[in-house]
């Protein structure tokens, strides 16, 4: 298994490289840091187009240089710098080339901190990459040497389901850690009548509850079932008013992961961020996890 950073700049690389090292340090495996620089300009004037190659040379040699003092010495890394039309598309190549398993990315600088952002780079690979794509929310930071303790696997008694949480135990196997099933339900607030709305609604979100603590039931019976599980396993399901306070409501610790599935619209062996998974990454307080579809 190896670990394949695209090593953001400036104060986003921080949170970025604590969750590679993280991941490579759980599941024993080696860490690539990877810098994207801008391919050369077609055209243009020679000197300048040097000038301007240099100063990007110098730039992701620092950052680089950077993210090898950050980086903490129990993982074995290596560093590379491509250059490519785009950052995605380089750091596809890189993935490919090295048989990268997970690929990691940074927050965007305009979120929230202590919460999932997406930016360009990002919302480009989540819409294409064949291999699992972590990000870390802004400001992450975790204890030296620590481990991913917990995967929590945001699961919906959907078409595909059980694919999702078979590969969320396999990751959980991978990292040494164990696996809880999470649903989340969202109840808005209810419209002002008589009454008879909202206990419609406590009606409809009581046998919704049901129905999912069976169905999670009989997915963890199966996953028993599995050579290479987790060493174990339970669910959940969080309530709230909206997204926040829904995921909010199942708790976190350190040492926590979220995995989500790929929306099945998307392509096989793909990821493919969908709206309500994109609602549940956007809100969670822990670094996430986009496994393709299966």
């Amino acid at each position: 298994m190896t670990v394949l950073l695209g090593l953001p700049r400036g104060e986003r690389a921080t949170a970025a490289l604590g969750l590679a090292a993280l991941l490579a340090r759980s599941s024993r495996s080696d860490l690539v840091v990877c810098a994207v620089a801008p391919a050369s300009w077609p055209p243009g004037l020679a000197k300048i187009d040097a000038e301007y190659q240099e100063y990007l040379n110098q730039a992701t040699q620092e950052a680089l240089d950077s993210a090898r003092l950050a980086l903490p010495a129990d993982v074995a890394t290596s560093f590379v710098a491509v250059r490519a039309r785009s950052t995605p598309h380089g750091l596809l190549e890189v993935a490919e080339k090295h048989s990268a398993s997970l690929l990691v990315l940074g927050s965007s600088s305009t979120g929230g901190i202590g919460r999932v952002s997406l930016g360009s780079v990002a919302d480009h690979v989540l819409h294409s990459a064949p291999i699992p794509v972590a990000m870390a929310p802004r400001g992450y930071r975790c204890r030296v040497g620590s481990t991913v303790r917990r995967v929590t696997a945001a699961y919906g008694a959907t078409h595909g389901g059980a694919d999702f949480a078979a590969a969320a135990a396999k990751l959980a196997g991978q990292l040494g850690a164990t696996l809880r099933l999470a649903s989340f339900a969202v109840r808005s607030g209810p419209v002002i009548t008589a009454g008879v709305g909202l206990h419609a609604e406590d009606g409809v979100l009581g046998e919704w509850s049901q129905y999912i603590e069976q169905v999670q039931r009989d997915t963890l019976a199966q996953l028993t079932e599995l050579l290479s599980g987790p060493p174990a396993m339970e669910s959940t399901i969080g309530y709230g008013r909206d997204w926040h306070e829904s995921v909010e409501d199942v708790g976190w610790t350190d040492g926590d992961l979220l995995a989500v599935g790929s929306s099945s619209v998307g392509p096989l062996a793909r990821v493919f961020l969908g709206s309500r998974a994109s609602k549940i990454v956007r809100n969670s307080p822990v670094p996430v996890v986009v496994l393709p579809r299966s």
